[in-house]
């Protein structure tokens, strides 16, 4: 308002910062539109005078490969290869993740022990594997321990009659019978952990008494899981040497298990630093409670600091997990036969380059999408509630 006239005069629209805002937004939206439009019609271009194909008519072709310790026909449609690479990269990231972050947590709690020696080792520990290149890790796990360190297959390790340790990869006691009817024993053992612990918890509302939950949960576990495993009649069986290789039980590849312990060491002293940090973001005076309630200090760690401690490193441990799952593909540096590998050997057959890397980079990130997707409903169960 004008302190002579009183009147209001209206702001140009030119000077006006709202907007100005909406403008600026608009300009740079349209120049990323237009740099993209520019990116892809050069891309159509260039595919034009090549003439390069760009569908995925390839994936009906033969393989022509086959997977080293594997049952796979070379003769099968690359289809076929693309979907068992995509299963090594499920198995070598899932086993991995979960390795990593028991290992991560046992090490961060580690760091704070009053221990000296335990506090010095584990810190080594974080310290050198933090700050070594990945890629050099895993080629040194491959080459200097697994294919040098580990014995010949005539001399091969054979820890408690269990286990056959060679360079040729390691075999360990396994299953007879179906993966699925398994599976589907573990997920019903699993709800009747839950089922029990849900029973004690509110038996122990009721009446005050010790719950116990953790001791009848995993009771039920155990009991569901070795009823079915009775019942669908399944068996072990334990693997031997023979000629060259072994028999029975499952073997693990050389190249998986380099890659396995090196994503699983290299990303649990990173997950090691978070627990740490997390653990002590934990006010003081929740571990203090726990002292006057008498409880043990390992009882005051589960019941008290970790369960606090998990609420605050669940994000971070999460974006391990897809580092984890990213990093998988340096297992193609090694011969691991995953998505990444699956996909350079498929093009050096002949096979279009653009769409089957745009295929695997698809997959990626459709793995990772649904890891953050679990992740972020665990981030949702954890987060505290406000009144």
């Amino acid at each position: 308002m004008s302190p002579l006239t009183g009147v209001s005069a209206k702001t140009p629209f030119w000077r006006d910062v709202r907007v100005l805002k909406w403008v600026f937004q608009l300009v740079v939206l349209g120049i990323v539109i237009g740099v993209i439009f520019w990116l892809y019609s050069n891309y159509q271009i260039n595919v034009q005078k090549s003439k390069i194909p760009t569908d995925l008519r390839f994936l009906d072709n033969p393989a022509n490969f086959t997977f080293p310790g594997q049952d796979f026909d070379q003769s099968s449609p690359v289809r076929a290869a693309f979907i068992q690479g995509f299963y090594n990269t499920l198995r070598v990231s899932i086993v991995g993740i979960l390795l990593a972050i028991f290992i991560g947590t046992l090490v961060g709690m580690a760091r704070l022990s009053k221990n000296f020696l335990v506090r010095t080792v584990a810190g080594a520990y974080v310290e050198v594997l933090r700050n070594l290149p990945l890629l050099l890790l895993l080629t040194f796990m491959n080459l200097a321990v697994v294919l040098q360190t580990f014995p010949r297959i005539e001399d091969a390790w054979k820890p408690l009659d269990l286990f056959v340790v060679s360079n040729r990869g390691i075999a360990i006691p396994w299953f007879e019978g179906s993966g699925m009817a398994l599976l589907g024993a573990i997920a019903a053992g699993l709800i009747a952990w839950w089922l029990a612990a849900w029973w004690r918890n509110r038996l122990s509302d009721k009446t005050g008494k010790p719950s116990r939950a953790l001791l009848f949960g995993f009771t039920s576990f155990v009991v569901v899981t070795v009823g079915a495993w009775i019942i669908l009649g399944y068996q072990w069986t334990l693997p031997v040497v023979e000629d060259r290789g072994t028999l029975g039980g499952l073997r693990l590849d050389p190249s998986f298990f380099a890659l396995l312990v090196t994503l699983v060491i290299y990303t649990s002293s990173h997950i090691a630093e978070i627990v740490r940090g997390s653990i002590l973001a934990v006010p003081k005076g929740q571990g203090e409670a726990a002292d006057a309630l008498a409880l043990t200090n390992a009882k005051k760690m589960r019941l008290v600091i970790l369960p606090q401690a998990f609420r605050v490193a669940l994000p971070a441990i999460g974006n391990q997990s897809l580092n984890l799952i990213k990093n998988s593909s340096l297992g193609a540096a090694i011969s691991y036969f995953e998505l990444t590998q699956v996909a350079q050997i498929t093009v050096g057959n002949g096979s279009p380059a653009v769409p089957a890397f745009t295929l695997t980079l698809l997959v990626y990130l459709a793995i990772s999408l649904v890891t953050s997707l679990i992740i972020n409903i665990f981030n949702r169960r954890l987060a505290l509630v406000e009144r």
